[in-house]
């Protein structure tokens, strides 16, 4: 049983070992695919603001001369950005933020780019590329292809949007009441932070269920109000009723389900497995004493006795030599030998003195 044991806890640790190899390349991978992303989203702006650059330049030079871009077949969507600029790069799992401390509906400042300054309200919040959609801030021309435009009934051949912006780029603005006049006023947060307690949402909502404050006055900053999901009844819908009425009765008497369901949800020889039938642990027991014995029996060959008895006839030997007190016991001829001794050194200084 120690072996079953001793291998379960083992093929158990390698698996681990294993799974977090696993897992720290997946994050390396991930990471070189986000360094890929941000490289080629990157590389489109740069692009952008090259070739405009060169226009100009291109223009100021020629002058009356000058080609006349808005013109041909790139005149209905000449200046307008290509569509891959509003998907920003994802960051990598294991590196985004614990909390994102935004949410539709806040109030924000932007503190870099072109429209520094401008205070708008979020109206989308992706945690997966941690950016926020600010109304009418950072707007700019997309084009986008004929049949995207004919899909959603647009005339044009581009539309004016808002870019993601960076949550580092952003800062919430939150009305407090002045301490000196008592009024409320807008003040622009430079630090929040997430914490408890976390909340329950309802279902769809969008809103985060941790709590935010204003870092070093602890102030809760409350979340913006969300309209609730319009719900509908329809005919393929199921009834309250039939979804609370209780169709099983916990007992004592019965388990939830039968045993052999375990079996089908784990392999029932598999190597990491820890739930085991008594009969068979039983089983493995009366294995492990059989060795105990066996092992034991090993002493009872005729060369195994024969040790035994001389080992046993040492120790009596041995403890005939010492007394009650554990002191030893000297034989006739070691007292003997002593008593000579200390009489020929008596004789020795005698003669000499």
């Amino acid at each position: 049983m120690q072996k079953i044991i001793r291998r379960t806890a083992l093929a158990r640790n390698q698996a681990q070992r294993r799974a977090n190899l696993a897992a720290k390349k997946e994050q390396r991978e991930e990471w070189k695919e986000a360094l890929r992303e941000r490289f080629s989203y990157n590389r489109i702006q740069l692009d952008a603001v090259r070739n405009e650059r060169s226009r100009r330049r291109e223009d100021w030079l020629k002058g009356p001369l000058a080609p006349k871009r808005d013109s041909g077949p790139e005149a209905r969507f000449y200046g307008a950005m290509v569509p891959y600029a509003m998907q920003p790069p994802k960051v990598p799992k294991h590196l985004r933020r614990k909390y994102i401390n935004f949410a539709a509906g806040d109030r924000v400042c932007v503190i870099r780019g072109r429209d520094k300054g401008k205070i708008g309200e979020v109206t989308r919040v992706d945690a997966d590329t941690e950016t926020v959609t600010v109304k009418d801030v950072n707007m700019v021309d997309v084009h986008f292809p004929e049949w995207l435009n004919e899909s959603y009934g647009n005339s044009k051949a581009y539309n004016a949007l808002s870019l993601p912006i960076p949550l580092d780029d952003v800062r919430l603005v939150v009305p407090l009441d002045d301490p000196v006049t008592g009024n409320a006023r807008d003040v622009l947060v430079e630090h929040v932070y997430g914490g408890e307690p976390i909340l329950e949402r309802d279902y769809g909502s969008t809103t985060p269920k941790h709590t935010r404050y204003i870092a070093g006055e602890n102030i809760e900053i409350p979340w913006p109000k969300e309209e609730p999901m319009p719900l509908k009844d329809e005919a393929w819908d199921t009834l309250r009723m039939e979804v609370e009425t209780p169709t099983w009765m916990p007992s004592l008497m019965y388990p939830p389900f039968e045993p052999s369901v375990i079996d089908e949800l784990r392999n029932k020889y598999s190597k990491y497995r820890t739930r085991h039938d008594p009969e068979w642990v039983e089983a493995k027991k009366m294995e492990d004493l059989k060795k105990q014995y066996l092992e034991s029996r090993s002493l009872l060959t005729p060369l195994g006795e024969l040790y035994a008895r001389t080992q046993e006839k040492k120790a009596e030997r041995r403890k005939t030599k010492f007394d009650e007190d554990g002191n030893a016991i000297l034989d006739d001829e070691t007292s003997n030998f002593i008593e000579r001794f200390m009489r020929q050194n008596a004789e020795k200084k005698s003669a000499s003195a």
